[in-house]
């Protein structure tokens, strides 16, 4: 097992390193002067050529992509920080520290100042909607598929495929006239101030429902094929036919078999949670990670653009080993090979 985790843990460092060099890549080679993009549209061209010439732009690729990572890993100085350029930009981490993304042109602050406050906004939210759909996800989706064909079991797969059918910005308005427009019982957007005398847990009501719908059907049919599968093995026909006791039977030897395969299903959605709602968060004008990443690409924000997307990264990498070393404890087959 102690193996398995080690070339686990190799993969995700190589992984990161060639992902990292191909958003380098991307950023380098999008349209516009690397110093322009990186100073903002309001930089004076002295300011630009300055750059362009502290950066070593003529360099080959490698050459700067490796003077790229030795600025993120703290091994060199950050240029943004030079006095010369008159940027009046101080990182109260000082100019060499591991982690350093740069200076964000959009917010006018150190990208860490911005994007780790976002992130823990978008983790609260997260957080919060990954704690109710999963005991709800696996509740459904074992009674429906202890049931296969029964009255429950279509009930909620139909109420599966609905929730997930319905776009998240579709939703996220219906649930605001209703209790919002109608009801007055919730605020029309989360900005996570109490500024408009509102709570903030009245303000992540809607946005942590819609996530809810939206997500838990997917994750509740994924349960139910597993269950429904997992019920008609011999193993446990012969377990019924000995006379056990058919909670027995479910609680002892069904549900563990079950969520062997949904076990990664489920562990993904954390992924989708921290970088995939940018809708949610745009449509209840949330302060957090997917809808910074978003106004980040408009701005044409370099440095927040490439410290956003390996976040990103990183997190699906880190989920998927953790599913990995999961279904490994789960699947003795996968544990002993």
């Amino acid at each position: 097992m102690v193996a398995f985790v080690l070339k686990r843990l190799v993969g995700l460092a190589l992984t990161l390193l060639a992902a990292s060099f191909l958003v380098f890549v991307v950023t380098e080679f999008s349209p516009g002067n690397v110093a322009r993009k990186t100073l903002g549209a309001y930089a004076t061209p002295a300011q630009v050529d300055l750059l362009y010439q502290r950066l070593k732009l003529d360099d080959p690729l490698l050459v700067r992509y490796g003077r790229w990572l030795g600025v993120l890993t703290g091994i060199l100085r950050d240029p943004l920080q030079d006095p010369d350029l008159k940027l009046d930009f101080r990182d109260p981490r000082g100019d060499r520290y591991f982690g350093n993304f740069g200076y964000s042109t959009l917010f006018k602050a150190p990208v860490n100042d911005v994007i780790w406050d976002r992130l823990k906004n978008t983790a609260l939210l997260a957080g919060i909607a990954f704690a109710i759909i999963v005991p709800l996800s696996l509740v459904l989706g074992v009674l429906a598929g202890m049931r296969e064909g029964s009255w429950i079991d279509r009930t909620i797969s139909i109420f599966g495929i609905v929730t997930t059918s319905i776009p998240e910005f579709a939703s996220g308005v219906f649930l605001f006239v209703i209790f919002g427009f109608w009801l007055g019982l919730v605020p029309g957007t989360s900005p996570l101030t109490t500024s408009a005398g509102w709570s903030i847990a009245s303000q992540l009501l809607l946005p942590v429902l819609v996530l809810v719908l939206y997500d838990s059907g997917y994750v509740v049919r994924m349960v139910r094929g597993s269950m429904a599968e997992v019920m008609n093995k011999p193993y446990i026909r012969t377990a019924i036919l000995k006379g056990l006791p058919h909670r027995a039977v479910v609680t002892r030897h069904a549900v563990r078999n079950a969520m062997i395969a949904p076990f990664t299903i489920i562990l993904l959605q954390i992924n989708f949670l921290i970088s995939g709602v940018v809708v949610t968060e745009t449509v209840f004008a949330y302060p957090g990670f997917g809808r910074m990443l978003l106004e980040a690409s408009l701005s044409k924000d370099i440095s927040l653009i490439e410290a956003a997307t390996l976040i990103a990264l990183t997190i699906a990498i880190v989920t998927q080993l953790l599913s990995d070393i999961g279904y490994a404890l789960l699947n003795p087959q996968i544990r002993l090979s």
